[in-house]
């Protein structure tokens, strides 16, 4: 592949990005994923290196200060970014660039690389489908849960300055969806 793109999927949580995203590289092992860096606590499906570069404030402070991310949110008390060595080690192989980051994160990247990235923003049919999924996954306290969907309503509203819009009702149907926005990008 002789023209690199970053391919930057997005959504409030709960709306299945991850899911998709990793759907997504099943099938294309010549992506890269980038993995992100942050500040919060390690779940116990979770992986450092592969899930999350897990670092401490004051390393993620070090990286803020000698401008080693892409870009880099606080979100609920924690911090979340990109080394810009995720995206440096990937374009000198010739290999494209998968993220899953948050929506502000994906509009930060639109604008430092316009030309090479694509934004592809996950929605879900319905606010009561969101919330059901976030309670389900039954990952963070109350506290955090109520945080999570506080911030949805702000995230909805960016949705329109993204590339394109997947409805996740049906998962595999939005796959698909994102396999298709893929090839026909790449073809």
């Amino acid at each position: 592949m002789s023209n690199p793109k970053l391919i930057v999927v997005s959504a409030p949580s709960g709306c299945g990005k991850t899911t998709i995203v990793k759907e997504i590289l099943k099938s294309h092992p010549e992506f890269h994923f980038s993995v992100s860096a942050t500040t919060r606590a390690k779940r116990n499906n979770e992986t450092d290196g592969k899930d999350y570069y897990f670092i401490t404030k004051e390393e993620f402070q070090k990286h803020i200060e000698n401008d080693t991310l892409i870009e880099w949110q606080k979100i609920y008390d924690d911090y979340y970014g990109t080394l810009v060595s995720e995206v440096d080690k990937s374009f000198a192989c010739g290999k494209s660039v998968v993220f899953d980051i948050d929506v502000l994160g994906a509009l930060s990247i639109k604008k430092k690389y316009p030309e090479d990235s694509m934004l592809i923003f996950i929605d879900v049919p319905d606010m009561d489908i969101l919330n059901e999924r976030l309670k389900n996954r039954k990952t963070e306290s109350p506290e955090t849960l109520k945080k999570r969907i506080d911030r949805v309503e702000m995230e909805m509203k960016q949705k329109t300055l993204f590339d394109y819009i997947v409805i996740n009702d049906q998962l595999q149907q939005a796959v698909d969806e994102v396999e298709k926005i893929i090839s026909n990008n790449f073809n």
